[in-house]
């Protein structure tokens, strides 16, 4: 039965990530699309119950995480804060978002074509492995049953769902970079970094020598190139 729970609560995890890639890709775009934002919002906003929302520890980081994704979805498809401000304060229309301030160094249909072949499929590419990082870190840490995991990716590094979060609100920065965003990030990324830091010490706490060993061996964020790595987890 409890196999069964966990395959029912991953499989439902992975069909919002599919239906969100779905609706991301074959929308048209548009503002005033409250809809969509609501919907986006919903999606990236369940990334962060796979690091126990109820814990204290994380709530802070997750609430900007949760902050990056309404102010990022909102100016996308609800409201073009970024536009009205460049457009008020220097003139300058066709504004979107940040990016498309190089409209003015490329032009138009040299830019148009960079974004969309190759700055949009990038940030994609760097939101999927933000994805599985997310999804399957909390799969193992979810299986372990309150144990110190030796495997898959916490084997490569300690806090691969963190990792996981800042490379998904990188991706999604890289696609639509806006005022907001673009100030909430470093914050996120400072927010999780401390937060790992906390967890180490925890985890130190209750496993003692076994994560010591661990932590010597394996990085935080970043893997080692060399093959020589110790097995274990944290967060």
């Amino acid at each position: 039965m409890a196999k069964l729970k966990d395959g029912l609560l991953f499989v439902a995890v992975t069909a919002f990530v599919v239906a969100f890639l779905y609706f991301f890709t074959f929308t048209s775009f548009g503002y005033g699309n409250w809809i969509f934002v609501s919907f986006n919002i919903v999606c990236f906003s369940l990334f962060f119950l796979l690091t126990g929302y109820r814990k204290k520890l994380t709530r802070l980081p997750n609430s900007v995480y949760v902050a990056f994704i309404v102010a990022l979805f909102a100016e996308m498809y609800g409201f073009p804060l970024t536009m009205y401000l460049f457009m008020g304060i220097f003139g300058l229309g066709k504004v979107y978002s940040l990016e498309f301030l190089l409209t003015g160094v490329m032009g138009q249909n040299l830019f148009y074509n960079v974004f969309h072949f190759y700055i949009f499929p990038a940030s994609k590419v760097i939101m999927g492995v933000g994805m599985i990082l997310a999804i399957y870190g909390w799969k193992q840490i979810y299986q372990a049953k309150d144990k110190l995991v030796t495997t898959g990716l916490y084997a490569k590094i300690r806090h691969p769902q963190y990792v996981g979060f800042l490379l998904i609100t990188l991706g999604l920065n890289i696609q639509w970079l806006t005022i907001i965003t673009v100030a909430l990030w470093p914050l996120l990324a400072l927010l999780y970094y401390r937060l790992s830091k906390t967890e180490d010490r925890e985890v130190e706490a209750k496993f003692g020598d076994e994560f010591r060993k661990y932590k010597q061996a394996v990085p935080a964020f970043f893997p080692r190139l060399s093959k020589e790595q110790g097995k274990a987890t944290s967060s």
